[in-house]
């Protein structure tokens, strides 16, 4: 019987920033909070057990926010998992404002990013952040300003990689214009989410870590009797396990954060790092995405 840490370790790795490797299939704790992102979780002590099962299945990137509770999200990892196994990688993000449930406001100046990566390294409880991404640009801000907070955030060895988050192909040139050295790119992105294909691209060449939030596409793929659910049959896996081996096999720099609040559903979600598509198969399933895409409703969240 093949073990859970050789299954994910199917996944394949991936050096985020040339020096912090992690398996290709993580984790996004996002779902471990109340209703419209906000408060926390209904039931903490199970939230705990999924985060340590994700770690006890091999799981090595966990991706969380400030914004996430707010701040609860950090803290609940924090409680689960500290101290953290060496290999663990931990992944936030700042540059949203919380004002209620299912609200988010771009707010990135400066002086508050700074707070904010501040105020994830105490509620972490770590000296360096792994990998601190910007949530979103503030169209409000100066992009060079939040470029210049990142960059000397890392400087001054808070931040040990950066990250950007729904961005395109030009921005993150000017990103990379600007110096800021970034270690990857988190947009929206799976098989029938496709506005980000030239981004992927890109960061494929540049050696950049790609990853896709709302990773498994919900909706008409679940539904029986459709190309995708029928496809997924035939090969004996669920409709999100084959969403999620299509993203890994879609490029090598791709690292899937499915979220869940259930152990049940994250052993499901790792068992797709088992499942080989050929080059017949995957192409097959590509083009099905691109023609269901019209029917799927696609989410605004973070």
């Amino acid at each position: 019987m093949m073990s859970a840490h050789t299954t994910i370790a199917q996944s394949g790795t991936f050096s985020i920033g040339g020096d912090l490797p992690v398996r290709r299939l993580g984790y996004g704790a996002m779902r471990l909070t109340g209703p419209g992102v906000w408060g926390p979780p209904a039931d903490p002590d199970r939230a705990r057990a999924v985060l340590r099962r994700a770690v006890e299945l091999g799981v090595t990137l966990i991706d969380t926010a400030d914004s996430y509770g707010p701040n609860l999200n950090e803290e609940l990892i924090a409680e689960a998992l500290y101290p953290y196994p060496e290999d663990l990688v931990i992944a936030t993000k700042a540059g949203f404002l919380r004002r209620g449930p299912s609200q988010w406001h771009h707010f990135a100046r400066p002086d508050y990013l700074r707070q904010q990566a501040e105020a994830s390294l105490r509620r972490l409880k770590v000296d360096v952040i792994d990998l601190w991404q910007l949530h979103r640009i503030d169209p409000g801000i100066p992009e060079e300003a939040q470029f210049e907070t990142l960059k000397a955030l890392q400087e001054e060895g808070k931040v040990r990689h950066v990250g950007l988050s729904e961005i395109d192909v030009d921005t993150l040139e000017r990103a990379r214009s600007f110096g800021l050295d970034v270690a990857t790119v988190q947009n929206r992105y799976n098989v029938v989410v496709r506005d980000a294909e030239a981004l992927v691209d890109r960061c494929a060449e540049l050696g950049i870590g790609l990853i896709p939030w709302f990773p498994i596409a919900q909706g008409i793929l679940a539904e029986s009797g459709n190309p995708f659910s029928d496809s997924a049959r035939e090969l004996g896996v669920s409709p999100a396990q084959l969403s999620l081996a299509w993203l890994l096999r879609r490029s090598p720099v791709m690292l899937p954060i499915p979220g869940t609040s259930s152990v049940e559903h994250l052993e499901q979600n790792i068992e797709a790092a088992a499942i080989t598509l050929d080059d017949d198969r995957f192409a097959a399933i590509d083009e099905l995405g691109k023609e269901l895409a019209p029917g799927i409703d696609v989410p605004t969240g973070a």
